[in-house]
């Protein structure tokens, strides 16, 4: 495959599809740099990118491409990969299901959403239209896809984009522009050209293989997205597929380890940059300092500079296997420990019971979550407005990361609870058997789930 590869994992990720017998394409400067010899200015047929959040990388390119990096990208067995159902380019006719600051579409396969700026028709409740998937999202997002009504041809890396109903060119300078004059490619008629920013360093042969590119896939959309039927969202065309790996702390320390037979790499260097932007400017300025580099993860200097510490307010956000994100609750740090653990108190709402504990929850309970950097579960202690204890939920899980404004994991659905008259009991054990059958977690990370369960039984009992 020809790989353009971008965002914070972009060296190790580099090395890694190197290895693999794989080219990279329209490196970064940086990127460049650290690797001696040429890695091609050509078109892309896979782009890999890191999500917005920093948790992990999207993929987007043709099918075989798509398949083979997301094998690259699970490194560890705290990586999870699923198939983007909306993939990047994918063209539908959706039906209009409410209107606010834009549009909720539903399409054939979930729900997207089309910015009013993005269509130049006038859209209301019920309507029919064809869309574009302009802007994936990772599952764990909560998100739906950007949509646009405006049709684009698209090369994976972004160098060239036929557009549908354009006149001219769009390019970052009018040298740029100038260079499509001096190629012999037949674009097709009705379709304007916008170059990417690759467009500007890239050689004429190069951006000559991308507008031949855009035009074949013209071609093809022309034969695929024939005439919509007249009832509900159906799907006219997937010119390429899509792909979400969520890396976990485990995942990041091996980047990082591949990242240092590159270049220099401090410990904890994905795990710090997957927090925020400022923590990951502060990687960078540690590495270009020689024999700077702390020896191991520095938690204590990292949560100090940038949280959780004592007073913060932090999220408890449970990654599921199936890709969903699910935020249990936010409480305050009341205890910080800089070997790396924090104590978060969260005021419950009466109603309903404790899961697993069956015991009622009323107005004036507390729940003590006690959460390690690295550990591979949780306990949370729930208690009474009189401090008597109710019960004890230990969530088995993959390492905790606690980031600034965050504690986040994957479950791992089997988990251990001890109740007010100290039985203890595992619980969820089904749904991690169910969850391994179905491919969702892997057999040597269900192994090390029921191991986990296993040696906290026998502590609490």
């Amino acid at each position: 495959m020809n790989a353009r590869i971008r965002g914070v994992y972009a060296t190790a990720l580099t090395r890694r599809f190197r290895a693999a017998g794989h080219d990279v394409v329209q490196a970064s400067n940086p990127i460049e740099e650290r690797f001696d010899d040429d890695l091609g200015d050509g078109p892309a047929n896979l782009a890999v990118g890191t999500t917005r959040d920093r948790q992990g990388v999207g993929l987007r390119g043709e099918p075989d491409a798509v398949a083979a990096g997301r094998d690259l990208l699970e490194v560890e067995r705290d990586a999870f990969s699923w198939t983007d159902p909306l993939p990047f380019g994918s063209i539908h006719v959706g039906v209009v299901e409410d209107t606010g600051g834009g549009a909720t579409v539903a399409l054939d396969d979930g729900t997207g959403y089309l910015p009013f700026s993005e269509t130049e028709e006038y859209v209301e409740r019920g309507d029919r239209l064809r869309v574009q998937v302009a802007e994936p999202t990772p599952p764990w997002s909560g998100d739906d896809p950007r949509l646009s009504a405006t049709i684009r041809a698209p090369t994976p890396g972004g160098m060239a984009v036929l557009v549908e109903g354009k006149r001219g060119i769009d390019a970052p300078d009018e040298e740029t522009a100038g260079l499509v004059d001096l190629l012999s490619v037949d674009l097709s008629d009705g379709w304007g050209i916008e170059l990417g920013s690759g467009a500007r360093s890239a050689s004429l042969a190069a951006l000559e293989a991308a507008l031949e590119a855009a035009s074949d896939l013209v071609a093809d959309l022309d034969s695929d997205a024939g005439e919509a039927g007249d009832d509900g969202p159906e799907r006219l065309a997937a010119p390429y597929a899509g792909a979400w790996c969520w890396f976990g702390r485990e995942s990041r320390f091996v980047l990082d380890d591949v990242r240092r037979e590159v270049t220099s790499t401090m410990p904890g260097h994905h795990r710090i940059k997957a927090g925020s932007e400022r923590a990951s400017d502060a990687v960078d300025f540690v590495e270009a300092l020689p024999g700077c580099e702390p020896e191991e993860f520095p938690f204590d200097a990292v949560a100090g500079r940038f949280g959780p510490r004592e007073g913060d307010t932090l999220a408890i956000e449970h990654g599921k296997p199936d890709g969903r994100l699910i935020t249990l609750g936010r409480g305050e740090v009341i205890d910080y420990d800089p070997e790396g653990s924090v104590r978060v108190r969260r005021e419950m709402t009466a109603g309903g019971t404790y899961d697993a504990l069956a015991v009622k929850r009323e107005a004036g309970d507390v729940a003590i979550t006690t959460l390690t950097e690295g550990r591979w579960w949780y306990p949370t202690v729930y208690k009474d407005e009189d401090g008597r204890r109710k019960g004890t939920y230990v969530n088995v899980c993959t390492p905790v990361e606690l980031f600034p404004d965050a504690a986040r994991y994957v479950d791992l659905y089997v988990d251990v609870v001890k109740h007010e008259d100290g039985g203890v009991e595992r619980v969820d054990a089904d749904e991690l058997e169910a969850a391994t059958a179905a491919g969702l977690v892997g057999e040597g990370l269900a192994e090390r789930a029921r191991g986990v369960a296993s040696s906290i039984e026998r502590a609490l009992s």
